[in-house]
């Protein structure tokens, strides 16, 4: 068992990672949001840390990015919807039947949380600037979700075999 402070520092290396990672490549998007690879790094959050630490490493480092990269009014929904995107797949490797078996768990988790993150800016952008003109920004969120699926299993699959754990 970790002590709270190397869990809050853990925490902090995490959102630093999810920050740094998101910021590597960002293409714009049609509504001013911008495609990224930091899904995979959202995602090893909830699958690496507890849940409060997995939301708080998560949405803390997207939303860093998005501040610090000029998206300053996306910065308080990614917050959630990065946050709820690693509590989500926490969830679903958590209570999902153990007869599934960890790779399944963690596909389907991130899957949905993938899911989620479209939705969530679906509706974000819609209160913005109309839910037809939000339409426009699907495709878009759906490769950064396949993407940082694609990624992000594949990097906990190599953390699992060289046996690196945080939580």
């Amino acid at each position: 068992m970790h002590s709270k402070a190397k869990r809050m520092v853990l925490t902090a290396l995490m959102a630093s990672m999810v920050c740094v990672v998101t910021m590597l490549v960002q293409i714009p998007s049609p509504l001013k949001g911008y495609i990224n690879i930091g899904d995979c790094i959202v995602l090893l959050c909830g699958w690496m840390l507890s849940p409060v630490y997995g939301f708080v490493a998560a949405g803390l480092g997207s939303a860093l990015a998005d501040l610090f990269s000029g998206y300053i009014t996306y910065a308080p929904a990614t917050f959630v919807i990065k946050g709820c995107m690693a509590l989500l797949v926490f969830v679903c490797v958590k209570f999902l039947p153990q007869k599934m078996g960890k790779f399944p768990k963690q596909l389907v988790g991130g899957a949905l949380a993938e899911i989620w993150m479209g939705l969530g800016y679906f509706l974000f952008e819609g209160v913005l600037y109309g839910f037809a003109a939000s339409l426009v920004n699907i495709p878009a969120n759906l490769i950064q979700g396949v993407a940082g699926l694609i990624v992000g299993l594949i990097l906990i699959k190599l953390l699992d075999r060289l046996k690196i754990t945080i939580d």
